[in-house]
């Protein structure tokens, strides 16, 4: 019974602020929070990480299984015009992965976990609509750089040893939208965003005709971030 009751109590909220938010006539809250020409936050959220493989030969693929990782970061913001601002937003993103080779019979072998702590780095350009009442849809995109701690670039070990090894460095362009609420103390925008690497991140191994990336072309990574921003 308290169950039910609770659940009562959350859908009774929600629906109140649910109409507070998009009725025609709502009371406008931070009427000149976008009028600033700085603006400042920070950003939580979650993300996906995979990895797209393309081959040389069309064999058998190569597997990824994906986890879900944390997003935390800070948020600077330039005004441009009243529909449009340019964005960065500094940020670590902590993700791991698990790749599974073919054609090996030890999972010792077969099985690489890659651990990945990216230093994320992107420039963005955010268009927005006009602010219907208290909130705001918008898309959001650019251009960003990633810094790979956990890249084992400078390992002189390579698979034959057990070491996986990618670029330190990987560079990106990012797709998503949102929606911007103007709650009575602050912003709150959460979004959906696509990242998408444009360099080759492989490090082949020491022998060219390697078991393990001897038939890859370019290995490039690939995930989703959901964050909730707060300004």
């Amino acid at each position: 019974m308290k169950k039910w009751i609770l659940i009562g109590i959350i859908l009774l909220f929600a629906t109140q602020w649910t109409s507070a938010q998009f009725n025609e006539k709502p009371v406008l809250n931070k009427e000149n929070e976008d009028k600033k020409f700085l603006n400042y936050g920070y950003f939580l959220g979650f993300n996906q990480y995979d990895f797209k493989f393309d081959y040389i030969d069309n064999d058998r693929d190569i597997l990824t299984t994906k986890t879900l990782g944390f997003n935390v970061g800070l948020i600077g913001e330039m005004r441009l015009n009243e529909f449009l601002d340019l964005r960065i937003e500094p940020g670590l993103h902590y993700t791991a992965r698990t790749i599974g080779f073919p054609g090996f019979e030890e999972e010792r072998d077969a099985i690489r976990e890659i651990k990945s702590t990216y230093i994320n780095f992107p420039l963005l350009l955010k268009a927005s609509t006009r602010r219907i009442g208290n909130w705001k849809p918008f898309i959001i995109g650019g251009g960003s750089m990633s810094l790979n701690l956990g890249s084992n670039e400078s390992s002189l070990d390579d698979n034959s040893a057990g070491t996986f090894r990618m670029t330190k460095w990987v560079y990106n362009y990012e797709l998503g939208f949102g929606i911007d609420f103007y709650l009575e103390y602050f912003k709150f925008s959460p979004s959906i965003r696509g990242v998408f690497a444009l360099t080759d991140e492989l490090i082949r191994d020491n022998d060219p005709n390697s078991p393990w990336t001897g038939n890859i072309d370019t290995m490039r990574t690939r995930g989703v971030f959901v964050n909730f921003t707060f300004e």
